[in-house]
């Protein structure tokens, strides 16, 4: 999700820091405009783009192999990309639950062996406070759920699904030296707002532009779990702006981030 938003941002930052960064996006176009800016502007030629669909897991397969063959090195996977729009994917996943978090937790898995052989290494998870309204239920996973408001509903199921991915793979990868963080990175102006019901727009977008934080304001959060020396403590855990903070009651349930492991490996085949 680097083409755009706070994913660009954070892509731009590690890109001056020296880093060899790739931008995983689903826009070929988008995707090869943003690497040759921020090559241009950092001056760092290591920046190049692949493609990824997440709402195809056909896709995330295809990307995980050609990165594979390709990188010999990965020490930070930040997974940032995210929609609100409904709709059904190629797979037959509800669109939000599927690129949130499906297609993420497909990728990480395929990756997983690299970011251990290169441990220390880092999992960034871009999050929201929206998993407040999160209800996650392990027997209808990938299902949209219904309601006048089941977009919405879908969305914050996919957050939580983001905190409890996080905080399951840091129990499973105690003692590899790979950590997880998800990240609530604030209320930012992002093209995620261009899926908003019609009738929410014309309330929401002005909001947006006077109040919410600009993709670099929130890329700080995302830079800071990706890079901060002494985190790997808090592997796990949900981060805002403030730091550390607890999740929602949902996002602290063991039991459903068991569950909600064992569902997404079901249903993307591994």
């Amino acid at each position: 999700g680097g083409s755009s938003g706070i994913g660009a941002a954070a892509a731009l930052e590690l890109a001056r820091c020296g880093a060899r960064v790739i931008l995983a996006t689903r826009s070929a176009r988008r995707g090869e405009a943003a690497a040759s800016r921020i090559r241009r502007e950092t001056g760092n030629n290591e920046v190049q783009f692949m493609h990824l669909d997440l709402a195809s897991l056909r896709s995330v397969r295809a990307f995980a192999s050609t990165f594979l063959r390709q990188e010999p090195q990965l020490h930070i996977l930040i997974n940032n990309a995210g929609v609100s729009a409904g709709g059904t994917t190629e797979d037959g996943f509800s669109l939000p639950f599927q690129v949130n978090h499906l297609g993420h937790f497909l990728l990480t898995q395929l990756l997983l062996e690299r970011l251990r052989s290169c441990a220390p290494s880092r999992v960034v998870i871009v999050a929201s406070s929206a998993h407040c309204a999160g209800r996650l239920r392990p027997e209808a996973l990938g299902r949209p759920p219904s309601g006048l408001f089941s977009t919405f509903q879908d969305y914050c199921d996919s957050k939580l699904a983001n905190v409890l991915h996080a905080r399951e793979l840091a129990t499973r990868e105690q003692g590899t030296q790979v950590t997880s963080y998800a990240v609530h990175p604030g209320f930012v102006n992002t093209s995620l707002f261009r899926h908003a019901p019609l009738w929410l727009k014309p309330l929401l977008l002005p909001l947006a532009w006077l109040l919410f934080l600009d993709a670099s304001e929130g890329a700080r959060v995302v830079l800071d779990c990706a890079t901060q020396d002494g985190l790997e403590p808090l592997s796990g855990r949900y981060f805002t702006d403030c730091g550390p903070r607890l999740p929602w009651p949902a996002g602290r349930d063991d039991r459903l981030a068991r569950a909600l492991w064992e569902g997404s490996e079901r249903l993307v085949g591994l």
